[in-house]
């Protein structure tokens, strides 16, 4: 019975451990995750962002066919932003806004850059199969007009643990692109 008494009381100690520990990993801010998706639907897109992290929406002008990119980042508190905008020529609905970030040319792509605008969660009609509405996240491509064409999806982020971060580092969503870390 004294044999059994001190096997128990290491083995409650570490179980008291092991519990504290994991409840600290779940009030430890990991980072942010966006979900991409369609109206009552399971998510086209999950992407575990650090905050300031970059992903870019990518597709090709509905009128003009000229490439367009819209960069964004998240925060923190899971806000989602718009950072810049790239694309060879002024399309129907493009342009620079009175007042946000300044215009540069990059090559042959007129570039707002430093806009930090906030969008919040937003909603993307996506287009067809040739406008290419595509994800770029950590040197991958995902392309939505694929995935759903004509869907109304919806981008939205929220802030996730540190305990929430590493299961999904273990057992990523199946709707996360395989990549490597940053």
């Amino acid at each position: 019975m004294l044999k059994r008494r001190r096997l128990l009381r290491p083995a409650l100690i570490g179980l008291a451990g092991a519990a504290l520990v994991l409840l600290v990993l779940a009030f430890i801010p990991g980072g942010v995750e966006l979900r991409i998706t369609p109206r009552g639907g399971e998510p086209l897109l999950v992407l575990p962002l650090q905050p300031g992290e970059r992903f870019t929406v990518h597709y090709y002008h509905s009128v003009e066919n000229a490439p367009i990119w819209e960069v964004h980042s998240v925060d923190a508190a899971g806000h989602i932003y718009i950072e810049e905008e790239r694309y060879l020529k002024f399309g129907a609905g493009m342009g620079k806004m009175p007042g946000v970030g300044r215009m540069i040319m990059r090559g042959p792509y007129e570039v707002i850059t430093d806009m930090h605008q906030p969008t919040g969660d937003f909603v993307l009609r996506v287009g067809s199969p040739g406008v290419d509405h595509t994800i770029l996240w950590r040197g991958t491509a995902t392309n939505l007009s694929a995935m759903a064409p004509h869907q109304a999806v919806t981008f939205s982020a929220r802030p996730v643990s540190l305990l929430g971060r590493l299961w999904r580092q273990a057992w990523p969503h199946r709707a996360t692109p395989r990549t490597q870390e940053p």
